[in-house]
């Protein structure tokens, strides 16, 4: 502060002579000269005292406006609105909206285009209520039943591929590493893997890690939704996982690997009946049978 105060006195030619002698001894001196010999050598513009009063009177400031308190209160409400708005918009844009069968049950419900789905227990699907006739998409985990409303492209997106249809009935199951989807009206195209294949009413595919399937089926709709677990080719390990997703049960399994594939048909609403028959395919014995707990072994 002391150093700008001399450095001004200098300037305005203010100093002393002692203190002259003392600024002239400063390390910065001849930068200070420098600087002033620069700006000796600028010219200033010339000043138009006449113009500078008439643009003056010109632009003349108006009278500020006093806005009524009431005027304040109405502007108050109306800020409160535009942010309510905001916020519902980046709500219904974003937020995304869940459904679930648990354990033991199953889940129906409607899309905001009126398409039918039927969840199959343990599965979940997320979608976006907002713009829905613009992005008809949604994300399943698990196994799901779909009767599709007539209009634009539907998608269904899941870990091991995606199911794009126009107006039909179709079901799809993605559960460890297999991929499974089967068209029961229209026409269906799968995606998996980079692999595209497009079915048609009557016709499942498979994908099961490196392998691929399609086959013929006459069943009009899916089986778990009258009750039934279908099986095609599949293995023990999987079987049981369905059994306990759909009774909402544990199962512990104590064998030797089995690598026999099953298909048929086990009933979803006797649990006892179900193990008696994957019991007898694969040669086991129930060594355990209590309300949720349920040991396997060889015999």
């Amino acid at each position: 502060m002391e150093e700008n105060y001399e450095l001004a006195k200098w300037l305005a030619g203010e100093m002393t002579e002692q203190e002259l002698v003392v600024f002239q001894s400063n390390p910065e001196y001849a930068t200070y000269v420098k600087i002033a010999e620069y700006s000796s050598q600028l010219k200033a513009p010339d000043f138009d005292t006449d113009l500078l009063y008439q643009n003056t009177i010109k632009h003349k400031k108006a009278t500020p406006k006093v806005i009524p308190l009431y005027q304040n209160k109405w502007v108050r409400i109306a800020a409160v609105f535009v942010v309510f708005l905001g916020l519902t918009l980046f709500f219904r844009t974003t937020v995304t909206s869940t459904e679930i069968a648990s354990n033991g049950t199953k889940t129906k419900f409607s899309l905001p285009d009126n398409s039918q789905i039927v969840l199959n227990s343990g599965s979940e699907i997320n979608y976006k209520k907002w713009n829905w006739d613009n992005n008809r998409k949604l994300d399943l985990k698990g196994e799901a039943y779909f009767k599709v409303a007539h209009g634009k492209k539907f998608e269904v997106n899941t870990d091991l591929g995606t199911v794009t249809v126009l107006g039909t009935q179709f079901n799809v199951k993605a559960r460890n590493h297999r991929f499974d989807v089967t068209c029961y009206e229209g026409r269906v195209k799968v995606v998996h893997n980079n692999q595209e294949v497009i079915i048609t009413k009557g016709t499942s595919v498979t994908f099961n890690e490196d392998t691929f399937e399609k086959l013929s089926i006459k069943s009009t709709k899916p089986e778990w939704t009258s009750n039934q677990i279908s099986f095609k080719k599949e293995k023990l390990q999987n079987i049981l996982d369905e059994i306990q997703r759909e009774y909402n049960c544990e199962i512990s399994l104590n064998s030797k690997e089995n690598e026999q594939l099953f298909t048929g048909t086990l009933p979803a609403d006797d649990l006892k009946t179900a193990l008696n028959i994957i019991s007898s395919t694969y040669h086991l014995k129930i060594s355990k049978f209590e309300t949720n707990k349920i040991t396997l072994e060889d015999f």
